[in-house]
């Protein structure tokens, strides 16, 4: 019999060295990650780097900023921005669902939602305000199940994790999940939520 052979992909072994060379620390947080850089240090092409960041930004090890691209988080950071990555992966998902669902009277909520966070005094009865939104999206699709598994991530992290927003930047957002909503646009309800989930996680710039 022929042995068994352990077969790993192109995107496994670059997920693994750059995975090494941050937790040595060769990478420091901070560090914009180029994908063409990586792959010609690798000797691979750049499909397998995009796949692999995209899994370690899953991992948490690496964040994917609009205006800077794809850089590398202090291990501070990364146990925040898991957690923020599962929250907009759940949160993005009942967005999903309820953009095939929702009525007039669950816009209504929404909107009242968030114009109260924008009149919210401090950032503790905003914080509250922005799960109310998310859940009152959930529970449009009545997904037991997705509400209880927000409830434990909301649990966990507490009142003290999640990043400051502006006000009215964070009602911003909220408006165009809501908009999404309306038009009954599952995907941009879905990447709107997930968007909105990561805003406000700054990677600490590398020590000079």
């Amino acid at each position: 019999m022929a042995p068994k052979v352990d077969y790993r992909s192109k995107t496994d072994l670059v997920a693994d060295a750059v995975k090494v060379m941050i937790q040595s620390g060769e990478l420091a947080p901070g560090i914009e990650l180029k994908q063409r850089d990586l792959a010609e240090l690798l000797g691979v092409s750049s499909t397998p780097v995009r796949e692999a960041l995209r899994r370690l930004e899953a991992e948490g090890y690496v964040a994917n900023e609009p205006h800077r691209g794809t850089v590398v988080l202090s291990p501070g950071e990364t146990d925040l921005y898991e957690t923020a990555v599962l929250r907009g992966m759940l949160e993005g998902r009942g967005a999903e669902l309820a953009a095939k669902r929702v009525t007039a009277r669950d816009l209504e909520d929404l909107e009242d939602l968030n114009r109260r966070l924008v009149e919210s005094p401090g950032h503790t009865e905003r914080l509250a305000l922005d799960r109310k939104f998310h859940l009152r999206i959930c529970e449009i699709n009545g997904s037991s199940v997705l509400i209880n598994q927000l409830n434990f991530i909301w649990r966990a992290v507490g009142n003290g994790t999640h990043i400051e927003i502006d006000p009215t930047e964070w009602a911003r957002q909220h408006q165009v999940i809501i908009d999404a909503l309306a038009a009954g646009d599952c995907s941009e309800a879905k990447a709107a939520t997930y968007s909105h989930a990561l805003e406000g996680f700054e990677p600490v710039p590398p020590v000079d």
